[in-house]
């Protein structure tokens, strides 16, 4: 697993609804508003591939 400047661990398989960089790439990537991003990691969890099936959903 990848580690970031501070020494923590990155979790790609997972969605940080309150970073708004990761919303607005999960937005892009899937066609659809941040809003409907932050509304399926309520909804599916954090989940990248839950969140990604919400959304498809």
């Amino acid at each position: 697993m990848a580690t970031t400047s501070r020494g923590r661990a990155q979790d790609r398989g997972k969605v940080a609804g309150g970073q708004d960089h990761e919303v607005k790439y999960e937005a892009k990537k899937e066609g659809v508003s941040k809003d409907t991003v932050k509304k399926a990691v309520k909804g599916a969890g954090n989940s990248r591939k839950k969140v990604e099936a919400e959304i498809r959903h």
